[in-house]
């Protein structure tokens, strides 16, 4: 069983463009016997994607930090939880817990998290796929500066090889289900 970890918003404030794919991501993994890996939170598009997992029939690990406990915010879809004291702690076990690695919008702590995957990726800490789902081109500023920085010879490898840039779900299945 794959186990797939997500890292995305919990703003309530986004387009419900995202929060529909989110759950349709969610759904997907449930529904194809993979198990959720995900921050734990009950809001934004943690909480969609977890949503969907649970109703397509999957299981749901919730990375919990004690701010979440103590601010009432952890999410009702958890079927197992992993307490951690911050946020590093939470990166690396979501990281270490997950087989493949897919994020979704996000804002500052997504970009974090997903940024220490392809970094400890780079240095062969692991080989796991990092995949970023461009929802309505999100992330193309981000690709345009990686671009920058792979001209200016800062990356070793092209960032192409270092993640997967996607644009749809059937996209994602493809690569999570080889």
């Amino acid at each position: 069983m794959k186990k797939i970890g997500v890292f995305c918003a919990s703003s309530d404030k986004m387009e419900h463009t995202y929060y529909d794919a989110a759950y349709s991501l969610g759904k997907w993994i449930g529904g194809s016997g993979f198990t959720l890996v995900y921050g734990g939170a009950n809001c934004g598009l943690m909480e969609s994607v977890a949503r969907g997992t649970k109703e397509g029939g999957g299981t749901v690990y919730g990375v919990v930090p004690q701010k979440l406990v103590r601010s009432g915010r952890v999410s009702d879809c958890i079927d197992i939880t992993f307490y951690c004291n911050d946020l590093s702690d939470r990166k690396q076990y979501l990281v270490d817990e997950s087989d493949i690695l897919i994020v979704l919008p996000g804002s500052v702590g997504t970009l974090d998290e997903a940024f220490c995957a392809l970094a400890a990726n780079t240095f062969g800490m692991h080989e796991k796929k990092v995949i970023f789902w461009n929802i309505d081109g999100f992330y193309d500023l981000l690709f345009q500066f990686l671009d920058t920085l792979e001209g200016r010879g800062v990356l070793n490898k092209p960032w192409s090889e270092l993640l997967y840039k996607v644009n749809t779900l059937e996209e994602i299945k493809e690569i999570c289900e080889k």
